[in-house]
């Protein structure tokens, strides 16, 4: 079975900089895309931020120019840089990888338990 455990959240003032980590680990033969999301109290799950196993990035409007994604495909970790954090950025924020799992052979979707982020003074 695949796990992703996330770290790194918590609370932080407003013009703040935390760093999100997430760490991929079981049964993996291969990790296509891993991404963050998150979700705000009472909105949607939002797409943050992608990155390919290629290392292609995208990241959503509202946190380009201050976040940053990136990942080590040896520790199977991806990492998510946020800078310039808002109190709109405030959300629980979860990891997400589209994993070739090596107990079933499938490519299927994990998800972490996401942690929360916190942007207040």
């Amino acid at each position: 079975q695949v796990q992703l455990v996330e770290s790194g959240g918590g609370l932080v003032q407003p013009g703040g900089s935390l760093r999100l980590s997430c760490a991929a680990s079981g049964n993996i033969l291969r990790i296509d895309a891993m991404d963050w999301f998150r979700q705000a109290p009472g909105k949607e799950r939002e797409l943050v931020a992608s990155i390919t196993g290629g290392g292609n990035t995208y990241s959503a409007d509202s946190v380009k120019g201050r976040f940053t994604i990136s990942r080590d495909n040896a520790k199977n970790t991806v990492s998510l840089q946020m800078t310039s954090l808002k109190p709109e950025d405030t959300a629980v924020y979860y990891c997400h990888a589209h994993v070739l799992d090596g107990s079933t052979w499938l490519l299927s979707d994990y998800w972490g338990q996401g942690t929360q982020v916190t942007v207040s003074s």
